[in-house]
């Protein structure tokens, strides 16, 4: 039986950034829009606060489509930027972790014919209770 069970391990973004172009998991905090139909009373904070994990990238440089340049900075799949904690992004990212390997494997990327063996692998493995 293969074991599944992975442990993550969160590093503090204000202490430490991962390596150029490593894709991470990423706590993102910060502030869902405000709900219309409620509105706000002055003085408050609009919207509720969030703390959610995303699949991201984490680059020394990334060009933006409208041109702005960002440095140290996490990027998803939708090109959303987020800097580390404390920076001027509105949602920032309080930690992040290396992303686990594959389920059953050692490796986070399978090419070509070695992909059907390794999910038929992956789906006869149970966790470890």
């Amino acid at each position: 039986m293969t074991p599944l069970n992975t442990v993550v391990t969160w590093v503090d973004a204000r202490e430490r950034l991962p390596r150029d172009g490593t894709p991470v998991a990423a706590a993102v905090t910060g502030r869902y829009p405000a709900d219309s139909t409620t509105g706000s009373t002055a003085g408050t904070a609009l919207g509720e606060e969030f703390w959610l994990v995303r699949p991201m990238v984490f680059t020394s440089l990334h060009w933006s489509e409208d041109g702005a340049e960002h440095r140290d900075c996490f990027v998803d799949s939708d090109g959303v930027v987020r800097l580390p904690y404390g920076g001027t992004s509105a949602e920032t990212v309080t930690h992040w972790a290396g992303l686990p390997t594959l389920p059953g494997g050692t490796t986070h990327l399978v090419l070509g014919e070695g992909v059907r063996s390794a999910l038929q692998s992956a789906w006869g493995a149970r966790p470890v209770q």
